[in-house]
């Protein structure tokens, strides 16, 4: 079978959209770094395939990830459409920003922590810190004319910390729009996430005044939960999903970590739910063995391996 047999439900969007990340967080997770050159390639193949919303880069110090030290280089070779409001950046701080607006990006993300722990090893600072350093960024983001998204990391586990209280989370998400974030994504970056604790983080995220219509979720599949984590985010009025094509990434500074929920995976589960997408699978698979053979390893995504034929 190329395609799933469709058999819609009824507590489910009838639309989802599907936020890639691959071209960010998933090649900052290579070893190897990819000429500037395939990564604009692949940015526009992911277009082709329908993908409308790409975060296509990072504006962090080459020095913390040197995967992604071209990215004014990418953003030029991309034209007006790697500018679109559609293809954020990822910016770190107000340096960061500073070399995104020079490039003339209309969207951006920032990524903060609900943990201590991660916020010192992944920003340097404590999360009160952070919180202030993101302050400036978003402000000047907004007056630009900018569309802001703000990640919260460590949503469901941490590595150091074990457990991560809801309530933590929920304190973290709600300063952090406060700031003027436009929207919100809830990342599970260890994977260690199930399906009752996303029901309870959204009703939290609810009773604190952030609209499902702003919230986006981000599952790892280390434990094999991204999928269905997913699916429990969608009955609870979430629409929008991050996915990273052939399941790409980690996290450079969580070592447990293993990659994004596959972008194949979840359109092949969305389409057979009779959920739309606007995304052509068989156009993404090629894309994902093209990117492969570039890589020198197979695709992780299970979608990939049975309708490529690799294993």
């Amino acid at each position: 079978m190329r395609l799933p047999m469709t058999v819609p439900r009824s507590d489910l969007p009838g639309r989802v959209t599907i936020y890639e990340v691959g071209p960010r967080d998933g090649l900052q997770n290579e070893q190897t770094v990819v000429p500037a050159a395939v990564k604009s390639e692949f940015i526009e193949r992911l277009a082709a395939a329908g993908l409308t919303w790409i975060e296509t880069t990072s504006f962090v110090h080459p020095t913390w990830v040197p995967q992604l030290a071209d990215a004014a280089e990418v953003l030029a070779s991309l034209g007006e459409s790697g500018r679109a409001h559609t293809r954020p950046v990822l910016v770190p701080n107000e340096r960061g920003l500073d070399r995104a607006l020079e490039s003339g990006v209309r969207s951006v993300a920032i990524f903060g922590s609900a943990t201590e722990t991660f916020a010192q090893r992944n920003l340097g600072r404590s999360v009160e810190e952070s919180l202030d350093m993101f302050a400036p960024v978003v402000r000047r983001a907004k007056e630009a004319g900018l569309w802001v998204r703000a990640y919260v990391s460590m949503c469901f586990g941490d590595p150091w910390e074990g457990e991560v209280p809801i309530s933590q989370v929920v304190d973290v998400s709600r300063r952090l729009m406060d700031l003027g974030a436009d929207a919100l994504s809830i990342g599970d970056t260890i994977g260690v996430g199930t399906a009752g604790h996303v029901a309870a983080l959204l009703e939290g995220l609810g009773d604190a005044g952030i609209a499902r219509e702003v919230i986006g979720v981000h599952f790892h599949d280390t434990y094999g939960q991204a999928l269905a984590n997913t699916l429990e985010a969608l009955r609870h009025g979430v629409t929008v999903v991050d996915a990273s094509t052939g399941g790409l990434g980690g996290c450079p500074y969580a070592k447990s970590a293993t990659g994004n929920l596959a972008t194949e995976d979840l359109v092949w589960a969305l389409h057979g739910l009779g959920v739309e997408t606007g995304v052509d699978l068989e156009s993404l698979v090629e894309t994902s063995t093209w990117m492969a053979a570039r890589l020198g390893r197979p695709s992780p995504s299970r979608v990939v391996r049975a309708l490529s034929g690799t294993d």
